[in-house]
């Protein structure tokens, strides 16, 4: 969530460090303003097609808007599928993730500015009143300061300084007199106690009605941090001061910020993901520009643009050289250790890296800016969102997708730098992405699974705060907008601070620190303004010139810059490193190599950590291609038409629906419902998908008795009532021990509250015709369109049925070991009790979407179009005969010195976003 909106300036450089006044005003955000310039590699998008566009994004923000204050307000988030409000305590914990919700009305507030951007004036005036009315900060409920400060104080911050703007220019808000900001004041104050560190770093948790460390605050024990919770407070902070006049806010806030920059790598000048609030050690020593470090460098260089210091600059682009020096490995963004930062740390990305661009098109750095865009949309077009977590060969590492805006906010600010129409097509693409994909009756549902298409009953306030403003944004001309957006910056969350803040209450010693810990070069640092005619050498194709190399680059092609190969060993005539893939036990000069690794050289040691890395990666990747990934169930019948897609465990046997066909027919509940004896009704399921209960027979039996009665297909559901997929891994089902070559027909397994679903629309509609297959597939318009008037009635209905089930994660992603499999004789098989055993996700440490998808490791160069030939994306064909043992015994005796390097290993590959 980031980036800058901005000034307009001319193509000419302002004069180096001049007063600030003057850049806050002309030239901090100048780059954005070259809409004049655009590439000739995409055809001009009309003003007819934009306004159409822009539209569309006003819909689907009165879709998702009115839903919230319909059925959720005044609870803090929306559950689309449920078609209710999220309040805590309510729901079964999710973990950090339900630390951004407060009882506060939480996506009213983030949406405030969202409203006057998108010319909703009036809803704007409706919705400060209701703020003004309904909101309690007084709650006794524990809360993240980090999210707190982003949304709510942001949000606040944001609602009054468009308040403001409007109450001068007329019209609207006559009656407001700083009500919004007396609230973020009153915040602000309830935050400062997790600022009562030696370090200065705060707390990452606070209650907002007892503080830190009483009995009663049920929080304050904490000891670590991550970097960009400590580190992006100082815009709204600063802002507050600024509004205020109380100077303690940006104070406190730049304290955090001065120690995060003393405790800096000195030797690369990199920060780790996680440090001690006490004693400013590093606990996570990886370093990258996604999750957990993100918006640090983000409001590092924001902040110099915003308050006009100019040590904030000088870190950002001391902190920028080493991101391009060591993470930067163009197209992709990888993790490294910060001690030593020419070992990758780790063989995947998230998504939250992809703001990135949008804060190099800010820093005027264009090419990288476009290139790793460029990689990024091509993840998009192959999974339709991006992934959580990918690889770097592009596969999906952590399948789920909560609406980020990062990607769309990066889109926004290429399109203000370079003008190019390209970025418009990128933009209508997420439109309808979102539309197809995401969009349920009740507003837009977080993606569960990219890979199937099911949802999540989720839906954040960041979708409204944030993807909205930027769609908007992207398609709208100057006159579109009621005030003039390059009058404010962006803060991380997307909401608006006014530029003018720079020369106001200007009463924070600005002691520059900076200096203290680093000798600076000038000559490194921009100064000015970048001019367009730099950054666009008379080329109207320069940006196309450089996307066209990656067009294909998630499809065909192995990324540059992968592998760090040592150009002074390879030029010398060495060998290159050995790889863990292609170790063999049995070959004594392997076995010489791994000796001499961490012996001989500084290199060597490093090929022995990246040695060790792929050999941890590579037991994971074993273990993983012996589980088959997720199924979906989809209700394409009326009035459902596709938009309700349920997450169903897969089978051990029967047709693999990866490899045939989908199996698309209607439903009919099977006598007996255990399916455990010949049917007594076979004309009932003839030709249809059986329904049949768990339990009192094995999983293939079951198949066998619909199968005889004439059913094509099979659905299991759970006799576990209340049983969900947010509370129980997803497992497939196993075989009887038999030969099952004789089971023809498709199975799948849904768990309690999915299977509802089904029931449900059975006792409503009587006709239900579902669709079985590997992953969602495209809604019918045809059908959509057929449906009559009449049907608000039946989407009513849909709705209700819907709050039958919440779709949240397969299991608990902050606590997998409490998940658990409900013990039924089927599930396991009486013969082979070991591999049944491996049928349940449930003893895997790791994130358990990574145990439905494989792995690749560094530098791993495949052919995917031939892979894609010989096996699905998600690789279940792979060979469970690997002995991982074999290979590990000779590697625990010859490494034996390493094994705090292998547990740091270890620990980063449980890591979660």
């Amino acid at each position: 969530m980031s980036e800058a909106g901005g000034g307009r300036g001319s193509g000419s450089s302002v004069p180096q460090r001049a007063p600030w006044s003057l850049v806050a005003a002309t030239a901090a955000l100048c780059l954005v303003s070259a809409t004049s310039v655009w590439t000739a590699g995409a055809a001009p998008m009309s003003r007819e097609e934009k306004q159409k566009l822009g539209n569309q994004v006003l819909e689907m923000f009165d879709h998702a808007y009115g839903n919230y204050m319909e059925h959720a307000y005044p609870a803090d988030e929306l559950m689309p599928l449920t078609c209710r409000g999220r309040v805590r305590g309510q729901e079964p914990s999710r973990g950090d993730v339900d630390d951004a919700l407060g009882k506060f009305s939480l996506t009213l507030i983030d949406s405030l500015d969202t409203l006057v951007v998108l010319n909703k004036t009036k809803e704007f005036e409706d919705a400060v009143r209701k703020v003004l009315r309904d909101v309690n900060l007084d709650n006794d409920v524990v809360v993240s300061v980090f999210e707190t400060n982003i949304r709510v104080l942001g949000g606040l911050l944001g609602g009054h300084s468009l308040a403001i703007m409007l109450k001068e220019k007329g019209e609207y808000m006559q009656w407001y007199n700083d009500e919004l900001l007396q609230m973020a004041k009153q915040l602000g104050y309830k935050l400062l106690p997790a600022f009562n560190t030696t370090s200065g770093l705060p707390y990452p948790r606070i209650n907002l009605k007892f503080g830190i460390r009483k009995p009663e605050a049920r929080t304050g024990t904490e000891t670590d941090t991550c970097t960009a919770c400590a580190g992006t407070l100082i815009l709204e902070f600063a802002a507050l001061s600024r509004f205020t006049g109380a100077t303690i806010f940006e104070e406190y806030a730049r304290k955090a910020l001065d120690f995060l920059w003393e405790k800096r790598q000195r030797s690369s000048n990199l920060v780790g993901v996680t440090i001690n609030i006490h004693t400013g050690d590093w606990v996570r020593k990886d370093s990258g520009v996604g999750a957990g470090i993100d918006s640090y460098y983000e409001y590092l260089l924001k902040a110099y643009v915003l308050l006009g210091d100019d040590s904030f600059l000088e870190r950002f682009n001391t902190h920028y050289d080493a991101i391009m020096r060591y993470i930067s490995q163009p197209p992709l963004l990888l993790d490294v250790h910060i001690h030593k930062p020419m070992l990758n740390a780790r063989t995947w990305m998230d998504a939250l890296l992809a703001f990135f661009p949008g804060l190099q098109v800010l820093k005027g750095d264009i090419r990288p800016a476009i290139e790793t865009h460029e990689m990024l949309y091509q993840v998009i077009k192959k999974h339709n969102f991006l992934p959580e977590a990918f690889t770097t060969d592009f596969r999906v590492h952590w399948a789920q997708h909560p609406l980020r805006p990062e990607f769309a906010e990066s889109t926004y600010f290429l399109y203000k730098a370079t003008g190019d129409p390209y970025y418009l097509e990128v933009g209508k693409t997420l439109i309808e992405n979102l539309n197809k994909y995401a969009r349920v009756p009740c507003g837009f549902a977080a993606m569960k699974d990219v890979r199937t298409g099911s949802h999540e009953d989720r839906m954040d306030s960041f979708f409204l705060a944030e993807m909205f403003k930027y769609l908007y944004l992207l398609f709208a001309d100057k006159e579109d907008i009621i005030f003039d957006i390059e009058d404010y910056i962006f803060t991380t969350e997307a909401h608006l601070l006014p530029l003018w803040l720079s020369t106001t209450n200007q009463r924070v010693s600005k002691k520059n620190t900076t200096s203290e810990y680093t000798e600076l070069d000038d000559s490194n640092f921009d100064w000015t303004c970048p001019n367009t005619q730099i950054l666009f050498p008379n080329d109207p194709l320069y940006a196309q010139s450089i996307r066209e190399p990656l067009k294909n680059v998630v499809d065909k092609s192995c990324p540059r810059g992968i592998i760090r190969v040592r150009e002074e060993s390879l030029r010398s005539g060495a060998k290159p490193p050995l790889r863990a893939r292609d170790f063999m036990a049995t070959n004594p000069e392997h076995l010489e190599i791994l000796k001499k690794m961490g012996a001989a050289s500084s290199i060597d040691a490093e090929d022995g950590l990246r040695f060790m890395q792929e050999m941890i990666e590579l037991s994971s990747q074993q273990q993983k291609e012996q589980q088959l990934p997720p199924r979906a169930v989809q209700i394409v019948s009326h009035p459902f038409f596709g938009r309700v897609v349920l997450t169903a465990g897969p089978a051990q046997f029967g047709p693999d629906l990866s490899k045939h066909k989908e199996t698309r027919g209607f439903v009919a509940s099977s006598k007996p419902y255990n399916g455990c004896s010949e049917l007594t009704n076979p004309e009932a399921v003839m030709g249809k998908i059986a329904l049949i209960q768990r339990g009192q027979c094995m999983f293939a039996e079951k198949a066998r008795n619909i199968q005889n009665a004439g059913a094509i297909g099979g659905i299991v559901i759970d006799d576990n009532e209340g049983s969900s997929s947010d509370t129980a891994p997803l497992f497939q089902m196993a075989g009887d021990g038999k030969d099952t070559d004789d089971i023809t027909i498709p199975m799948l397994f849904l768990f309690s509250k999915e299977g509802g679903i089904i029931l449900d629309a059975i006792r409503e509609y009587e006709e239900v015709e579902v669709l079985l297959s590997d992953k969602a597939k495209d809604r019918d318009p045809e059908m959509e369109n057929e449906e009559q008037p009449s049907s608000e009635n039946d989407s009513q209905s849909a709705e209700q049925i819907a709050s039958r089930s919440q779709e949240i994660d397969l299991v608990d992603q902050e606590s997998p070991e409490e998940s658990s499999v409900n013990s039924h004789p089927e599930a396991l098989s009486p013969v082979d009790t070991d591999s049944a055993a491996s049928v349940s996700s449930s003893e895997q440490d790791s994130n358990p979407m990574e145990n439905l998808e494989t792995t690749s490791l560094d530098g791993e160069c495949t052919d995917l179009d031939n892979q894609l030939q010989e096996q699905p994306e998600t690789e279940e064909d792979s060979n469970p005969n690997v002995s991982w043992g074999k290979k590990a015994q000779p590697i625990d005796s010859i490494l034996a010195d390493w094994n705090e390097d292998i547990e740091a290993f270890e620990m980063m590959d449980k890591d979660e976003l």
